[in-house]
């Protein structure tokens, strides 16, 4: 079994939410085995930033399952969406 990176759309629950601060919260969640291969910011509307973070896990059972429900529940995230998945 080989890794899959998924490109997840992290939406804050406010325009106000420091995105660095987010961003530090965010990789402290992942569960044991994923890592983030970097992030990127997408505006939004009206001064909202979503996060998209491609996410490297172990091609396995589950799949990016723990990793959506470890970001849900960080502070400051409004919800989570995975964008795009693909194999490594």
């Amino acid at each position: 079994m080989g890794d899959v990176a998924a490109k997840i759309k992290i939406m804050p629950n406010s325009p106000d939410v420091d995105l660095d601060d987010l961003q530090d919260r965010l990789e402290e969640s992942l569960p044991q085995g994923a890592k983030i291969r970097g992030f990127q910011r997408d505006d939004v509307a009206f001064g909202l930033v979503a996060l998209l973070p491609t996410v490297i896990v172990p091609d396995g059972a589950g799949g990016t399952e723990a990793v959506e429900e470890a970001f849900d529940d960080v502070d400051g995230v409004e919800s989570v969406a995975v964008e795009n998945v693909g194999r490594l």
